[in-house]
């Protein structure tokens, strides 16, 4: 029997993504216009579950109070990771809840419904206890790089050295619901129980079933992987506003003014204005209420909810966070750049900058390529900002 509950692991904050998730975890951020969670669930729903928990810890009234009880009719309960402690911790939280086969996917990295159809039922028919979605991927020492022997799963190594292209772990499992004793069994590390630890004891009985996908499979591990990530959503068309032209999709309650400039591919969600004189596009991905200033210019930029972009701005290679005011004439000129991010330093990015959520800019502000501005950061007029604004901070001329 295919599983029909579906474990969501929306716990974790996304610490290399910071500053955007200083006020709200991974799972939250827009994968172009609409959070990345959403097109989880989506791929959940169309695939046929009829029952979701959300494993919810770090900022968890940010996703609570956006999914609420349901989600497109299907039913929605949480369980609550109190610390952040491994996937393996976060997903045994929900075992009071769960007492049937389950289905479990990351909340964070964008899939579509045939990779959750694909696990479920060759879970069902493969007689072992556990099924695992694996895909072909370049940079596979970012993640788990798998190893099969026809459908078993032999060997799952986590982040191992060698680079190039590899099978990787793509974090869409099922498991009978024995896995919650698995869990129990499984040795810490550092503290820290990873699910992929469990499944490597698995994998030691011959007990893991691995699934070929293709097809849709983002995950953002840095800022400005939010770009790509509204790029893949573009070309697969994975929007929720209307095709107004090829590759432009607006939402009906959207005001553009008669001489603005819509350049594929573009989304515009709900209740935006774009002034006269406004270029946007392309690559450009707009959240709900926000406004772009007469004869301002947006490119290959994503721009959160509620954020406004002021008379004359050009704002390129950018992620904007959710409430961001960027005054008259604000210039973000686009990569390339270096950016640091921890202790490493990532060279030659495509990013103009990032700016967290409630950041105020006033107005004649620029920036260098590659600068990360902190929530509720304040610009002062005229200023050239660049590297890192810590959360709060004020920067003037």
């Amino acid at each position: 029997m295919e599983p029909r509950t579906a474990v969501v692991l929306a716990a974790g904050e996304g610490t290399r993504l910071r500053p955007l998730t200083q006020n709200r975890p991974k799972p939250m951020l827009p994968a172009a216009n609409r959070p990345i969670l959403e097109h989880v669930l989506d791929a959940l729903v169309e695939a046929g579950i009829e029952r979701i928990v959300l494993v919810v810890g770090y900022r968890r009234e940010r996703v609570q109070s956006y999914v609420g009880p349901t989600y497109r009719d299907v039913p929605v309960e949480y369980a609550v990771q109190g610390k952040q402690l491994g996937s393996g911790h976060a997903l045994s939280q929900a075992a009071d809840v769960v007492s049937e086969p389950l289905l479990v996917v990351n909340g964070d990295r964008l899939i579509e419904s045939s990779a959750v159809e694909a696990v479920a039922t060759a879970f069902s028919e493969s007689g072992r206890p556990a099924a695992m979605a694996v895909i072909e991927r370049d940079q596979a020492s970012r993640y788990g790089v798998v190893s099969l022997d026809g459908d078993e799963v032999t060997e799952l190594v986590e982040k191992p050295d060698s680079e190039g292209h590899g099978l990787i772990n793509a974090g869409v499992y099922a498991f009978e619901e024995t896995i919650f004793e698995e869990i129990e069994a499984t040795s810490r590390q550092s503290g820290e129980l990873a699910l992929t630890d469990t499944i490597s004891r698995l994998i030691d009985r011959q007990a893991v079933t691995g699934v070929p996908i293709d097809g849709l499979w983002v995950d953002a591990t840095y800022p400005w992987d939010l770009l790509s990530v509204a790029q893949e959503v573009f070309e697969r068309g994975q929007t929720s506003e209307p095709e107004s032209a090829p590759g432009v999709w607006v939402d009906n309650e959207v005001g553009v003014h008669e001489d603005a400039t819509l350049q594929p591919p573009v989304v515009v969600g709900p209740d935006c204005e774009i002034a006269a004189g406004a270029v946007v596009g392309p690559n450009v991905a707009l959240s709900r209420n926000v406004t772009v200033g007469p004869n301002a210019t947006v490119e290959r930029a994503v721009v959160d909810e509620d954020s406004r972009i002021g008379h004359g701005s050009t704002v390129i290679d950018a992620v904007i966070g959710q409430d961001t005011d960027l005054g008259v004439g604000t210039t973000i000129p686009g990569g390339p750049s270096d950016v640091r991010v921890g202790n490493q330093i990532h060279e030659e990015q495509q990013l103009g900058a990032v700016l967290a959520d409630r950041v105020e800019v006033a107005g004649g502000v620029s920036f260098e390529p590659g600068t990360l501005v902190g929530t509720k950061a304040t610009l002062g007029t005229g200023a050239h900002v660049r590297g890192h604004v810590p959360i709060g901070a004020e920067v003037v001329r």
